[in-house]
């Protein structure tokens, strides 16, 4: 028996990536840390935050790969150097956040406030073009 794919649909020509992404997504297997929020801060563009309490920015890597928006953190040893923790409830895991970005997305920007780390996200719009296919004879 051979696996039927949506890619695989005849309307569906060319979408075999799309196949891939969401595949690749599916596999990404995030557990809820840190926290995020995706909000739509305009007509094409989108804010990610994470809150990220205790990371500074230089404990954060922010990288695209493949299409892919990933986000690492991992705080360095020396700030946890000599400290003893009667209670520790405040999180300093290292994390890896990833977001699919569709096609003409981009990383506008990110910038750290308040503990909250927020990634800016703009997508471009497409000319609208109307093009006309010459039919020839056989």
């Amino acid at each position: 028996m051979t696996k039927l794919t949506f890619a695989a649909h005849p309307f569906l020509l060319g979408f075999d990536q799309l196949e891939r992404l969401v595949e690749r997504t599916a596999k990404s297997g995030n557990d809820g840390y840190p926290p995020f929020n995706i909000e739509q801060s305009s007509d094409n563009g989108f804010r990610i935050t994470l809150a990220v309490a205790g990371f500074a920015e230089d404990d954060i890597a922010i990288t695209i790969e493949e299409r892919q928006l990933v986000i690492r953190g991992r705080q360095s040893d020396e700030a946890e150097s000599g400290r003893v923790f009667l209670h520790r409830g405040i999180a300093a895991r290292a994390f890896q956040r990833s977001f699919v970005l569709a096609e003409g997305v981009e990383v506008a920007g990110a910038r750290m406030e308040n503990g909250l780390l927020h990634i800016d996200l703009v997508r471009a719009v497409p000319e609208k073009t109307v093009r006309t296919i010459r039919i020839t004879k056989g």
